[in-house]
């Protein structure tokens, strides 16, 4: 497969999804941000090593569908989902969107790598049915932009202002929008900007998870920072009668 603009360094993208595993609480605060937004057929753009998929379905989600555009990470997920019959896997671009009619499309850490974010937006709501929701998480504050976000191919980190200009240049009406971890913003910025670190597993990253990760959360559901990490959205493809 040739290399799509954004995707950036695949082994370098694999190396660092595998050794971010532990971070056991963190990817739950950020499954159960998306969650109530899946409806009972979402898709996943991006799946990786489809964890967060795993999550879902033993959660409840009856159906899913994951996709990649990296072939070895495509490989993976049709290996790991072979035997449930409640998985499809297919590859997908964002820039060549699936005749789709799925309940919710969701990416992780997915639409910084895509130089038409708002194309790429449009074709995720193209995927969903009327009022099927469009659920994006993205890297916050290009102060925070590093040599290992470029190495994996981040065109652009966000604030609240460029993401909601994204999705009204889509045509998606914004349901949410607010910005996720802030303490981890600054974790970033010293260890990955300054430091110019690539995140690996061990022992700082467990304890992270373990002592911060929760304080943060906690705060974070009674009060939205001004600041964090990643900023979360979702939007509504609204249907005629809505509009």
């Amino acid at each position: 497969m040739p290399a799509l603009p954004g995707l950036g360094d695949a082994p370098l993208q694999d190396m660092t999804l595998e050794s971010l595993t532990s971070a056991v609480r963190y990817h739950a605060w950020l499954r159960d941000l998306a969650a109530p937004f899946l409806g009972e057929y979402p898709m996943e753009v991006g799946s990786g090593l489809g964890d967060y998929a795993a999550a879902f379905l033993a959660a409840g989600v009856p159906r899913m569908t994951l996709s990649d555009v990296e072939a070895v990470r495509l490989g993976a997920l049709r290996a790991r989902f072979a035997d449930d019959a409640r998985v499809d896997v297919v590859e997908l671009n964002l820039a060549r969107p699936l005749a789709r009619q799925h309940s919710a499309v969701f990416a992780f850490n997915v639409l910084e790598h895509i130089e038409d974010d708002a194309g790429a937006l449009r074709n995720a709501a193209s995927m969903v049915r009327d009022d099927g929701a469009v659920i994006m998480l993205v890297p916050a504050f290009s102060f925070a932009m590093s040599d290992f976000d470029r190495k994996v191919g981040h065109m652009r980190r966000y604030t609240k202002r460029s993401l909601r200009r994204a999705f009204e240049e889509a045509g998606l009406e914004l349901e949410v929008l607010h910005y996720v971890n802030a303490p981890g913003l600054l974790a970033w910025f010293v260890g990955m900007r300054l430091l110019r670190q690539t995140p690996t597993d061990g022992l700082p990253v467990r304890l992270w998870d373990r002592l911060i990760v929760p304080v943060a959360r906690a705060l974070e559901t009674r009060i939205r920072p001004p600041f964090g990490q990643s900023v979360f959205a979702v939007a509504r493809r609204r249907s005629p009668a809505h509009a």
